[in-house]
């Protein structure tokens, strides 16, 4: 055993770097974009006070990214401790870095404190946070455990990551509930968001399938799940194209055709090798899918507004 492991088994208390890095600010970034889809969408219902809508929308950052995705995070590690500990042995729990059950009050502790800046920010936003909290704690937690599942597990974390991320940046500057045009925006982004997670599986497949995770790749094999994935990511999208066009949106609609069009080109070349290539789309074909939330976003603002 290394001096730097035995000097990590002997801490007693968490450190402040291993307190972040178990809330993991690399993924704060998908639900914090997808607040701000969520603010612009709705910024012609803004209150009146530029100023103050703008302190409010640095706060629903805060919340939807550093509180509420990295309690999501802490949650997930404490109960994957025991497969880190094999796989990961470095990350902060299974290494000692954050000893004894330090995480797990981390966990609750930022689950906590994420629904009072919440509820600080209006009833809306509250009642989304603690969905997205329910989804994280049954993403991870016994008896739930929906991450066991490609299906369920997916859907929780695009649910909470996308969808009840964009409800809650339109409903932070709304002041209220968002238009339903707004909602049926974030509902549609999140059912693309399962595809783009089911991509994030391939990397792990042998490992799933020993430990029993039934994602769709060990579900389907590689090749259909990524059929899957795709078919998941466009028919979202296609309905966007179509509601901003009846919605006399005509310019976004050819915007968001088009960078469909491009993932179309990328996705043809995934398909050929779908685990080869699955971190590269993600870096290409999903930055053109997060591209057009935004697209669509500007567009709900301009046309219907909320």
């Amino acid at each position: 055993m290394s001096r730097l492991t035995l000097d990590a088994t002997r801490q007693t208390r968490p450190t402040a770097s291993a307190a972040l890095e178990l809330l993991k600010p690399i993924t704060w970034f998908a639900p914090m974009w997808a607040f701000g889809c969520g603010a612009i969408s709705a910024r012609s219902s803004a209150l009146s006070d530029g100023t103050a809508v703008f302190w409010i929308v640095i706060a629903g950052i805060v919340l939807s990214g550093p509180l509420l995705c990295g309690a999501s995070q802490a949650v997930n590690d404490w109960f994957d401790r025991h497969v880190d500990a094999i796989n990961e042995p470095q990350r902060p729990i299974p290494s000692g870095r954050m000893p004894g059950r330090s995480g797990l009050y981390l966990a609750i502790l930022w689950t906590g404190l994420s629904l009072v800046v919440a509820a600080l920010l209006g009833p809306w936003v509250l009642a989304a946070s603690i969905a997205g909290c329910a989804l994280a704690w049954a993403y991870s937690a016994p008896p739930f455990r929906l991450k066991r599942n490609g299906w369920w597990g997916n859907a929780a974390v695009a649910i909470a990551y996308e969808g009840l991320a964009w409800f809650t940046g339109a409903a932070v500057v709304a002041g209220g509930l968002p238009d339903g045009g707004i909602i049926l925006l974030a509902v549609l982004y999140s059912i693309g968001a399962h595809g783009i997670m089911t991509l994030n599986d391939f990397k792990s497949v042998e490992g799933d399938t020993a430990l029993g995770v039934r994602t769709l790749p060990v579900q389907y094999g590689v090749t259909t799940a990524a059929i899957l994935a795709c078919v998941v990511m466009l028919m979202p999208q296609l309905l966007v194209v179509a509601l901003l066009f009846l919605w006399s949106a005509p310019i976004y609609s050819l915007t968001v055709a088009a960078l469909i069009g491009a993932q179309l080109v990328l996705m043809r070349r995934l398909l050929a090798a779908p685990r080869e290539r699955a971190p590269w789309y993600n870096a290409t074909g999903t930055s053109l899918y997060v591209a057009g939330m935004m697209v669509a976003a500007f567009a709900v603002s301009s046309v219907i507004g909320g």
